[in-house]
């Protein structure tokens, strides 16, 4: 051999060059996981450092902090090892072994594979570390007691049981992957029993949220409120459809999340929501002002004075400006409490994908009285969202008693 120390030297640069780019490809990839993961959402504070933690995050049992998840070795997750990181996402446990708070969705993220668990260490390894505390979670007596969090999780550690795969096709496969553990749906759209825990018997059937409705996400359910296969995954990509935009809880998700997931998985979770062979969605026509209630015809004088200017006095909406309360999935929703939410609170301005913008919509809580509420509610749902009876005043009243229990 000639030139033997020139070979060994190229010998260990490719060896080193081929490492790299494996390293960077697993980072990559932990990226995109990170993202389908959601991660973002809990672990930043509004105008913080991404992962970053402090978080508030309101439980009825207290408010729960995000937690710094940077490569700090003081704050964040800088010490931890991937057999360590990998415990606290499938298993709820920190690095000194106590158990996390199962706002961790540690009940969806235990079926998270060991291969894109270290895949998104390797990228959270990468992020400029943040040498900030998050502020120390304080809830009220015994869910303050973290051994208490063993039965808990003797008893709901593994969460809701996935549905069997058997004769599903691989897109749905994926899309229960990718929804059920990665993006842990279940854990807004499922209902909770007194113990915080999801109810396996009503999985994705729908659960209220800081006031709001984590709408059912079960084929039949979504079809009903005018869902196609096309509609859904392009509402995840672009955060917008024919349907609505996404608003409140669901926004941070797509600003976050889903608009960065690739078309086939847009297209998995799509698959696996409607099913292989979905439900034919269904389609609503406009109800004539003769042929709805008294008090849906009341509320049309309403809508023409706090809704009509930007949604038209039609309903058709205005590109870039309102959505259309044609087609409107929030108006199908049997429960009526998102649309009381968002005519008495309003809804920031939204920034979709490329140029589209959608206004602010101001709230109309001192405008309206409990009665013009309840006959406007019961125009825009008789009239556009398929329902055929009356909320009374005591539903409204209700719903507001709800949101402000104080």
């Amino acid at each position: 051999m000639k030139y033997p120390l020139l070979r060994i030297a190229m010998a260990v640069g490719l060896a080193g060059s081929s490492a790299l780019a494996l390293a960077e490809t697993q980072v990559e990839r932990g990226e995109y996981l990170t993202r389908a993961a959601d991660c973002m959402a809990c672990h930043t504070a509004k105008g913080g450092a991404p992962y970053a933690g402090g978080l508030p995050i309101d439980s009825p049992f207290g408010t729960i902090y995000g937690t710094n998840i940077t490569p700090s070795k003081e704050h964040g997750i800088g010490l931890y090892n991937d057999d360590e990181f990998f415990a606290a996402l499938n298993e709820g446990k920190r690095r000194d072994g106590a158990n996390l708070y199962p706002a961790m969705p540690y009940t969806s993220y235990h079926r998270v594979t060991r291969e894109d668990a270290d895949a998104i260490h390797a990228y959270l390894k990468t992020v400029e570390p943040i040498e900030r505390a998050a502020p120390e979670t304080s809830l009220s007596f015994p869910f303050n007691v973290r051994p208490g969090i063993i039965a808990w999780n003797l008893m709901y550690g593994d969460g809701v049981p996935l549905e069997s795969p058997e004769g599903k096709s691989q897109a749905w496969q994926r899309g229960q992957y990718m929804v059920d553990v990665l993006g842990h749906c279940g854990e807004c759209h499922t209902p909770r029993g007194m113990a915080g825990a999801m109810q396996a018997d009503k999985r994705m059937m729908g659960g209220v949220l800081n006031g709001y409705l984590a709408p059912s996400l079960l084929a039949r359910d979504l079809a009903d409120r005018g869902w196609s296969h096309e509609d859904l995954s392009s509402f995840l990509k672009l955060g917008m459809s024919d349907q609505g935009t996404m608003f409140n809880e669901m926004y941070p998700v797509f600003h976050n999340s889903t608009q960065y997931l690739a078309d086939d998985d847009l297209n998995a979770i799509a698959t696996f929501l409607l099913g292989d062979q979905p439900p034919e969605a269904r389609v609503l026509n406009e109800v004539p002002l003769d042929q709805v209630s008294s008090s849906a015809q009341r509320g049309r004088q309403q809508y023409l004075n706090v809704c009509a200017g930007c949604h038209a006095p039609g309903g058709e909406g205005k590109p870039h400006i309102a959505v259309a309360m044609r087609g409107n999935t929030t108006l199908r929703l049997d429960d009526p409490r998102n649309l009381l939410r968002v005519i008495e609170d309003g809804i920031g301005e939204q920034k979709f994908t490329g140029f589209e913008r959608m206004q602010p919509m101001p709230g109309f809580a001192d405008k309206l009285d409990q009665q013009a509420l309840t006959d406007l509610l019961n125009y825009l749902r008789q009239t556009w969202g398929g329902k055929d009876s009356d909320l009374v005043l005591a539903d409204v009243q209700a719903l507001q008693e709800e949101a402000s229990p104080e």
